[in-house]
C-alpha cells in the first residue's frame, strides 16, 4: 500500500498548473504517504521482531517472494517526492535514495538467481509465474526519477539497463505460462495491471533523460495496451471477493495517468491532457476505495488470504 499511496502523490505532481506551487492534493497526498511509512515501518519492525519465521517464509514462498521488494520501490519513490518537494540537496534524501536503489538491485539479483534452480529446490515452478514478478522488475526502472537530479548519472544508467532488459523477459515468462499452466487462478487476475507499471515508468523515466518523444510515445503505447488487456477481465475482477491482489491496480494506474499528464504537456500531446487529467481522478477513487475495502478485510478478518 505505501508506494502504492506515493505512486498516487507523484501522479498529482505531475498535474499542469498555471502558477508555481504545489497541488493541493499533492500536498496532502504527501502528508498521507509519510503517515503510512511509519506505520508501515514500524508495523513491519514489529513483525521481523516477533514472527521472525513468518518473514523468512515469505522469503520463501514462490509469490509473495515479490513484495520483498515493495519496500525498496517504497524508498526509491520516498526520494523521487523528496525532490519534487526541493530537497534534492537534501543527504537525507539522498540516503534514502540510495538505501533503496541498492537494496533493489541486491533484491533482483536475489529474485534472478531462483531462475537457477529447479522448481523443488525453490525455484520458478509455472504455477509462480504471475505478474507479481514484475514488481522485483519494474523498481530498477524508477531510480532514474530522482537518481538523475545527482551526479550519479552512470550507476542510474546501469539500473535502469537492468530493468529494461528484463521487463520483456518476465513478459514473455508470463506469456509462457499462461500457454503452458492455463490461466492465472481467479483471485490473482487483478494483477494483470502490473504489466502497465513498467512501460509507464519507462516512458517517465525516459522523459527524465529528455530523450526523444517517439521513444517516449512508444512506451505510452505498450502501458495503453497492457490497461486494455488487463481491462478485459473486468467482469471477473468484479466478481471476486476483494483481496490483496486488487492492490495491484493501483501503482500501475498511477504510473500510467502521471505519464498521460506528461505527454499530455507536450506540443503533440494536448489533446492527451483531459484523458491524463480524467485518469487521475479515476485512480484517486480507486486507490480510496482500496483502502476502503482493505480496512473492512481487516477488521472482518477476510483480507489476508491465500494467493491461489
Amino acid at each position: 500500500m505505501l508506494f502504492r499511496s506515493v505512486g498516487l502523490t507523484l501522479a498529482w505532481f505531475q498535474w499542469p498548473r498555471a502558477e508555481p506551487g504545489i497541488p493541493v492534493a499533492a500536498q496532502l497526498g504527501s502528508a498521507v504517504t509519510l503517515a503510512v511509512f511509519g506505520l508501515v515501518l514500524l508495523a513491519n519492525a514489529l513483525r521481523a521482531w516477533r514472527h521472525p519465521q513468518a518473514v523468512l517464509a515469505d522469503w520463501r514462498h514462490p509469490v509473495r517472494m515479490a513484495f520483498t521488494a515493495s519496500f525498496a520501490i517504497a524508498l526509491v519513490l520516498l526520494a523521487t517526492l523528496g525532490t519534487l518537494w526541493g530537497l534534492a540537496d537534501s543527504p537525507w534524501i539522498q540516503a534514502i535514495w540510495w538505501t533503496g536503489s541498492l537494496l533493489e538491485f541486491s533484491i533482483t539479483g536475489s529474485v534472478m538467481s531462483r531462475y537457477l534452480k529447479p522448481a523443488d529446490a525453490g525455484g520458478l515452478a509455472w504455477p509462480a509465474i504471475t505478474p507479481l514478478l514484475m514488481i522485483p522488475i519494474v523498481g530498477n526502472v524508477l531510480v532514474p526519477l530522482a537518481g538523475l537530479q545527482w551526479p550519479v548519472s552512470g550507476w542510474v544508467s546501469a539500473q535502469f539497463g537492468l530493468g529494461l532488459f528484463l521487463w520483456p523477459l518476465v513478459v514473455g515468462l508470463l506469456l509462457a505460462r499462461l500457454v503452458q499452466a492455463g490461466p492465472l487462478p481467479a483471485r490473482m487476475t487483478p494483477t494483470l495491471f502490473i504489466l502497465v507499471a513498467p512501460p509507464s515508468a519507462i516512458g517517465l523515466a525516459l522523459l527524465q533523460w529528455s530523450a526523444p518523444l517517439v521513444s517516449v510515445w512508444a512506451c505510452w503505447g505498450v502501458a495503453l495496451m497492457s490497461l486494455l488487456w488487463a481491462l478485459s477481465q473486468w467482469r471477473l475482477i468484479a466478481r471476486l471477493p476483494f483481496g490483496m491482489p486488487h492492490w495491484g491496480m493501483s501503482f500501475p494506474l498511477a504510473a500510467f495517468s502521471a505519464l498521460c499528464l506528461k505527454l499530455g504537456q507536450t506540443p503533440e500531446g494536448g489533446w492527451l491532457l483531459p484523458a491524463g487529467q480524467l485518469a487521475v481522478g479515476i485512480t484517486t477513487l480507486v486507490i480510496l476505495w482500496l483502502s476502503i475495502k482493505s480496512l473492512q478485510g481487516l477488521l472482518n478478518g477476510h483480507l489476508l488470504q491465500p494467493e491461489g
